[in-house]
């Protein structure tokens, strides 16, 4: 393996000036954490978070930071775990494509929190919130989808070294510093994959737990605990580690690359439906055709799908034709595709009880088989493909090349608005909903205790 990156991340994060990051960047920095708000305010309404909620309390009791969308306030660690919880509990949060990891619902929780510990400025939170979602943007795209061929979920194992240099910087560590808490932070990265094989809710912890691990890690080196000096490319490092013999082929020099001249936020994607985003070119491809027949016309449906996303999102085949919750139909290409030809829309709504025991919905999802889309852009860009069979011999095809969503079709900053007060709509009058809008779009003006007095329970319909 190559140089060590801990060292360049490191430096970037702490030579990095706001003048440094271009405006466009910085605008649409904002943007994604305005998404995830919204996101967790929807996700406050469910049971999962009912219950994250009341046992954080149990262990830690009150604190100072906000708890999105909920009228509870939490200490720094428990309330990152909890806000991550929320921004990425219903899976509808933003994806670096190269790397397959959200970022920005584990590293915003973490410079929230450690902000509000800091009693630092927005301004410093949203440079140090770039500063993480480009450390693990890179940290993932070395890998590309070879953490979620080993089993791991790069959004627990990646960010939490994001969220060390974006805590480090918070705190105002040094370059060695922050090297440090990189190698601290190294034995605390976790992300099991194990929950795709029932819908277990582990994966919705994945960010908060690495956001409080870099946050953790962080106020280590700050006080001059020694870590480890080759966390990526170490003999036992990140990339050996959990990789094994998939490692060899790797170049951690990736990682730093047109650092600080090339910004992986701008290429990360923001989510037009509430699911895993392999799905998202079959849905489109769905909604395409479904005016060309109904679902009683349809003998059978073939989704191509790229080789790499397989195991997560077309297998087990009967799970996957027939989910047993929520969560798995999140990650069903079977069902997500039968959902918006039946429905004509992908939404929440079409992720309640009510539609996954749907007659209708289900006997199509046993009619969906997949297949492997040999000309796919994986990872730059996750296509699909459907090819539709008629009772009546016709064939129908339509095809995704580039997702709705990747950096070549990016949702503009005006349409992530239109998400965030969707989903704000949940648990927010308009009212308060427009307070946070503001409030988050210009947090760079402001401390971040303004920004947790907008996000306070009181702002709540």
């Amino acid at each position: 393996m190559s140089a060590e990156p801990a060292l360049g991340l490191a430096a970037f994060a702490a030579g990095l000036r706001i003048d440094d990051i271009p405006a466009s960047v910085r605008e649409r920095a904002v943007h994604h954490v305005l998404d995830a708000v919204g996101i967790a305010h929807a996700s406050s309404r469910y049971d999962f978070a009912h219950r994250t909620l009341t046992a954080l309390q149990g262990l830690g009791g009150a604190g100072a930071v906000p708890v999105f969308g909920l009228p509870a306030r939490l200490p720094p660690r428990d309330a990152a775990i909890m806000n991550g919880l929320l921004c990425h509990g219903l899976d509808f949060d933003d994806t670096h494509l190269g790397g397959v990891v959200h970022p920005t619902a584990a590293i915003f929780p973490a410079v929230f929190a450690a902000g509000m510990h800091a009693g630092a400025s927005g301004e410093d939170m949203l440079l140090a919130y770039i500063a993480g979602v480009e450390a693990s943007a890179r940290i993932a795209a070395v890998a590309g989808g070879a953490f979620h061929a080993a089993g791991f979920h790069p959004t627990g194992v990646v960010n939490a070294f994001g969220s060390a240099i974006a805590a480090g910087r918070l705190f105002g560590l040094t370059e060695g510093e922050l090297v440090h808490a990189q190698g601290i932070v190294l034995s605390t990265a976790s992300g099991s994959l194990e929950f795709l094989e029932d819908g277990a809710w582990n994966k919705r912890l994945h960010p908060g737990w690495a956001a409080q691990a870099g946050i953790t890690a962080a106020a280590l080196a700050r006080q001059g605990f020694i870590g480890a000096t080759r966390p990526y490319s170490g003999r036992f490092g990140l990339y050996r580690s959990y990789l094994g013999d998939r490692a060899e082929a790797l170049d951690p020099a990736r990682a730093t690359a047109g650092l600080g001249s090339v910004w992986e936020l701008a290429a990360t994607s923001i989510k037009p439906y509430p699911a895993c985003h392999f799905t998202h070119a079959c849905i489109d491809a769905a909604l395409a055709l479904r005016d060309d027949a109904t679902a009683a016309d349809i003998e059978s449906i073939e989704a191509l799908v790229p080789q790499q996303v397989i195991p997560v999102v077309c297998e087990p085949a009967p799970n996957k034709q027939r989910p047993a919750n929520a969560y798995d139909a999140q990650f069903s290409v079977p069902f997500l595709v039968a959902a918006a030809w039946v429905r004509g829309r992908l939404t929440l709504a079409e992720l309640e009880p009510a539609t996954l025991t749907d007659p209708g919905i289900l006997a199509l999802a046993s009619r969906v088989g997949y297949a492997v889309d040999a000309d796919s852009p994986f990872p730059r860009s996750y296509s699909g493909e459907l090819v539709v069979r008629l009772r009546n011999g016709r064939t129908l095809r339509h095809r995704e090349e580039i997702n709705r969503g990747a950096p070549d079709r990016p949702l503009s900053n005006a349409d992530i608005v239109a998400k965030f007060h969707a989903n704000a709509a949940t648990s927010l009058s308009p009212a308060a909903a427009a307070r946070i809008e503001h409030a988050v779009l210009s947090l760079a003006d402001h401390s971040v205790a303004a920004l947790a007095d907008s996000l306070a329970p009181r702002t709540a319909a």
